[in-house]
């Protein structure tokens, strides 16, 4: 918990420091002008689904595979993207569109570095970074509450119905599920209070007598925060892919729930470079990003044991335990009112202040639209 506040006081103080800078304000619009919108072969009405539909059952937004087709620009550009790591599924499109040669056919050359969240905020405002890949946190809430010019342009993904990765508890004297009460319960996490789980992790409070001021709090290790719960140290905890499975099966413990199914809580953030003084990369690197979801992660590409071996080579991670948890639904969709809901939970865990922020100071659909060829 200190450690999140820190964090995100840190950003704040940054984002005031480079005020002078980073020049957008409440009513600062991502492009200076409309661009024109054109329709693109192979992504037809399925390539875009209405914002406001958060059902569990919503198939994602796909094209044709190996489409959007490349549209290279006249001139090449290389473009510098941070990352927290290297190795999570949830970074495999980004990889895979590298290796596959996906953003050299749109005339870019894409840098990876890896950078946490507070540390790359500041350098993707003031342009020294142009992308994010990562989460809208409470750092970037923060950081656009000070003046940094960015906004969240494109999702990642949600999880499989089948997934377990999330909140578990002990249960207690033989009692189900339905019994389980977590107020007053310590809570084994490696997450800080900063990060976009907050807001489903309330969300499975809520539905067990709690609130984020009745739970407390300990951060732990990654090694750690399973042995803290299974060796009676904590009540209930935050368990990651492929964790979970240890104790899938095991009736001593219960899910009690996990990010939402339908509804992307991270993907690629942008700064100036690409929301204003190049988007015409910044639409291509989606439409790479894009194409690389469509040909290669559309349905159940874990059933491919070839390409899971090839994966797992590429995140350099074991393919057993790669093979060993659903596949990811990839998504490059935001969903309307997510910036809210994590914003309320921000608030509510007290690493932001202020009045919320309306959801285009954070969320831009139209880079991603263009894209597909979607006029709004």
């Amino acid at each position: 918990m200190l450690r999140s506040r820190t964090t995100t006081l840190a950003v704040l103080t940054a984002a005031l420091a480079l005020g002078a800078g980073c020049t957008a304000g409440p009513d600062t619009t991502t492009a200076a002008e409309p661009r024109t919108i054109k329709p693109v072969a192979g992504c037809g009405t399925a390539s875009w689904t209405d914002p406001a539909d958060r059902s569990p059952g919503r198939t994602p937004a796909r094209c044709d595979k190996g489409t959007p087709a490349p549209a290279p620009l006249r001139k090449h550009r290389t473009l510098t993207v941070a990352t927290g790591t290297l190795n999570a599924e949830y970074a495999a499109p980004l990889r895979l569109a590298i290796a596959k040669g996906e953003f050299k056919k749109e005339g870019l050359d894409v840098r990876l570095k890896v950078l946490p969240t507070p540390e790359a905020l500041p350098l993707l405002a003031k342009g020294d970074l142009d992308a994010l890949w990562a989460a809208p946190e409470a750092a970037v809430v923060n950081g656009v509450n000070g003046g940094f010019d960015i906004r969240w342009v494109a999702g990642n993904f949600s999880p499989d119905p089948k997934s377990r990765s999330g909140l578990w508890a002990r249960l207690k004297n033989g009692r189900g599920a339905s019994s389980v009460s977590l107020k007053g319960a310590t809570m084994g996490t490696m997450i800080g209070k900063g990060s976009v789980i907050m807001y489903p992790m309330a969300r499975t409070f809520a539905a067990h007598g709690a609130d984020m001021n009745s739970v407390a709090f300990q951060q732990l290790g990654s090694s750690d925060v399973l042995t803290a719960l299974t060796g009676g140290g904590v009540d209930c905890a935050w368990l990651l892919d492929p964790v979970w499975r240890r104790i899938a099966g095991d009736r001593t413990y219960t899910f009690l729930g996990g990010q939402p199914q339908g509804e992307p809580l991270g993907g690629a953030l942008y700064g100036p470079n690409l929301l204003h003084q190049d988007p015409d990369a910044g639409v291509a690197f989606l439409r790479a990003y894009i194409r690389t979801v469509n040909t290669y992660f559309a349905g159940d590409y874990k059933a491919d044991k070839a390409f899971v071996t090839e994966l797992a080579k590429l995140l350099k991670v074991d393919a057993g335990v790669l093979a060993s948890v659903p596949p990811l639904r990839m998504d490059w969709e935001i969903r309307k009112g997510t910036a809210a809901r994590l914003q309320k939970a921000y608030r509510d865990a007290g690493v932001t202040k202020g009045a919320p922020l309306p959801e285009n100071r954070i969320v831009d659909r139209s880079l991603y639209a263009e894209a597909v060829g979607h006029r709004p």
